[in-house]
């Protein structure tokens, strides 16, 4: 595909789908609730996010060429921000933010930074 966003945003609903599958078969294996902790949610919005922010970055190339990594690092910061709005409030209820809860938000988190950074990593390289 010659469309950098298109081939991203298929990437990534396709690596998150997968990791969300592992996610839960292992919460079955291990005997754990599979779908509490807002995890679907977590997964969505992660993907959501993931897909606007290099999309954004896409728009945005060649009016803020220089500027594309401390744009990166601002959609960081709204990543954190939504965390903080819809997950982090319902995870300390009980005053206690358990493994599960964290695996919850952090797996879908690092899975799509990762994947976020190694693409982007990849397109500047070839816009240079």
């Amino acid at each position: 595909m010659s469309n950098p966003f298109l081939s991203f945003s298929i990437k990534a609903i396709l690596v998150l789908a997968i990791v969300f599958g592992i996610h839960l078969a292992i919460l079955n294996i291990l005997n754990l609730p599979m779908f509490e902790n807002r995890i679907v949610l977590s997964y969505v919005v992660n993907l959501i996010l993931i897909i606007v922010i290099f999309g954004a970055l896409y728009l945005l190339k060649e009016k803020y060429k220089s500027q594309l990594g401390f744009l990166f690092l601002a959609g960081s910061f709204l990543k954190f921000a939504i965390f903080f709005i819809l997950f982090y409030p319902f995870y300390k209820i009980d005053n206690v933010i358990t493994k599960l809860e964290f695996a919850a938000f952090f797996v879908p988190y690092v899975v799509g930074l990762i994947l976020e950074s190694v693409s982007l990593s990849k397109w500047l390289n070839k816009l240079d």
